[in-house]
């Protein structure tokens, strides 16, 4: 067998071309070259496609590598042509309104100016009634509550009534007026050709000294004319109503209806609250400072309210040892409260200079920087930085601007929240 095997080896090399089939095969030389040479073929097809596949897989992963660097490059320089070519992420360098919007937000603007204002003197401060602008209401005589037209909180007008009394004092005077009256009719009627001058000049006096007494006691004009009017003494029953001297708001309505009540107590304490006053306690040192007139601010929680001083007393409180002055403040939209607790910012007289502004012409920037927006154009808006100097009153003296520019004096914040929105997109894209 081993020499058969040799000797088909050494024929398959003299003749190229031909293979015997082996031993129990009956395929011819044909059948056996093609098979043979198609498996050696396949084989060495296999390998180097194996190797071509092994290729691709390392070209691919190559492709993939590059495909990945390539994204990453792509997606910085997005990043780069966004910051320099359309800005997304950067806040826009001015805002521009139409004059509907400036109407819309209330945008004043004004021109400004240097100015010379006082350094702030900060005291505590407490709210109480202004007293100019407060009234009690009391009875003249010994009286009986007959009927009430006026509760706590309500909000009364000048000549409004408040309450009825009945007061025999009142009766008494009452009837007294009517006699009177009736009698200086008649001597009237008479004339003088038939009355004394004595008997006319004591009709006279007599209707005047009963209309002062029933004045006195409550009565209005209005109510006596009334009175008289009826010309029945069987009216003068005693009772008169008492009015409200002012406009403002009942802050206290001490009685209950049928009580009795004794002259000068107090009924009903009307005031108005839209002007209060703050109680400022100030060191000696800092009410030297402080002249009459001189402005001043209010925190109220968040809020500043604006005022002026009105009042300063020269008596030393024996236990603060501290000198009081009374702010005249605003307070229509009623944020303030007698009795509440706030912190007071005066003018004093020692001058400080600068550009200034009201304070709500100054805002935070979104760096954290103080800034304003000046009108470049009509209509456009440029933030600028500025360095607070002083907050005095309802003025901020300030530096970074030029005297004569025209700036945003109320509605800023608006101003500013327009800039901020074309600061994610100024190309509206």
């Amino acid at each position: 067998m081993k020499n058969r095997l040799i000797l088909l080896m050494l024929l398959s090399l003299a003749t190229p071309g031909v293979l015997f089939a082996e031993e129990g095969h009956n395929h011819d030389a044909g059948d056996g070259m093609e098979d043979f040479s198609g498996i050696v073929m396949t084989e060495e097809k296999h390998d180097h496609d194996d190797e071509g596949h092994q290729h691709e897989k390392e070209g691919h992963a190559h492709d993939d590598d590059g495909h990945e660097e390539k994204g990453h490059d792509d997606h910085g320089g997005h990043d780069e042509e966004d910051d320099d070519g359309h800005g997304h992420g950067e806040e826009a360098s001015a805002a521009e309104l139409s004059d509907a919007q400036r109407r819309m937000a209330g945008i004043e603007t004004l021109t400004a100016k240097r100015q010379s204002l006082g350094r702030a003197i900060t005291a505590p401060g407490e709210a109480m009634l202004n007293a100019y602008r407060t009234t009690k209401i009391t009875p003249r005589t010994s009286s009986q509550v007959m009927k009430r037209h006026a509760r706590l909180g309500d909000h009364v007008k000048k000549g409004q009534v408040l309450v009825t009394l009945s007061s025999v004092e009142m009766s008494e005077a009452q009837g007294a007026l009517m006699e009177a009256s009736i009698e200086l009719r008649r001597v009237e009627k008479l004339g003088r050709k038939v009355v004394s001058e004595k008997r006319f000049v004591a009709a006279q006096i007599a209707y005047q000294q009963a209309y002062a007494k029933v004045s006195a006691y409550g009565m209005t004009k209005k109510q006596i004319k009334s009175l008289l009017k009826t010309g029945d003494a069987t009216r003068a029953i005693g009772e008169f109503q008492l009015l409200s001297f002012q406009q403002g708001t009942v802050i206290s309505d001490n009685f209950v209806v049928g009580e009795l009540i004794e002259p000068g107590y107090v009924l009903m304490e009307i005031s108005d609250e839209t002007v209060l006053w703050v109680e400022a306690r100030l060191t000696p040192d800092d009410a030297a400072r402080v002249v009459l007139g001189a402005p001043a601010r209010v925190q109220v929680g968040q809020r500043w309210l604006s005022g002026k001083v009105a009042q300063a007393r020269h008596t030393m409180d024996e236990t603060t040892r501290t000198l009081a002055v009374h702010i005249e403040v605003a307070n229509k939209r009623d944020e303030l409260h007698p009795g509440q607790f706030v912190t007071a910012v005066i003018e004093g007289t020692e001058k400080q200079h600068g550009i200034a502004v009201p304070v709500a012409a100054v805002l935070r920037s979104p760096d954290g920087d103080w800034q304003l927006f000046v009108e470049t154009s009509p209509g456009r808006f440029e933030p600028q930085e500025v360095t607070i100097i002083a907050t005095v009153g309802d003025q901020m003296l300030i530096e970074g601007i030029a005297e004569g520019v025209t700036v945003v004096g109320k509605g800023a914040f608006f101003v500013q929240s327009e800039m901020a929105k074309g600061g994610f997109d100024p190309h509206n894209h």
